[in-house]
């Protein structure tokens, strides 16, 4: 993980919404797309966007990948743009 990645995979609308999504369970590919109108791959492309920043991770269940939020990466955003509010003052 690394903090552009991060800040790339947060400048888009439906990765963010996509982790509004897991906020609240762990979900598969196939029922967060669901809740999208759009294409199958294109929400892969986006997990893998935020898998990659260390933003979710995902675990195998039998046939299905389970997406679940991993709020440390965001922690430490928080805590970091805390920090930089704190010294611009």
């Amino acid at each position: 993980m690394g903090f552009p990645d991060v800040m790339r995979a947060l400048s888009d609308g439906t990765r963010r919404e996509i982790l509004e999504l897991l906020k609240g369970k762990p979900m598969t590919a196939g029922q967060i797309g669901e809740r999208f109108s759009i294409s199958a791959p294109a929400i892969s492309k986006h997990l893998n966007v935020l898998k990659e920043a260390g933003l979710v991770r995902c675990r195998r269940e039998g046939n299905y990948l389970i997406y679940e939020l991993c709020a440390s990466v965001l922690e430490e955003v928080v805590a970091w743009l805390l920090e930089l509010k704190e010294d611009g003052q």
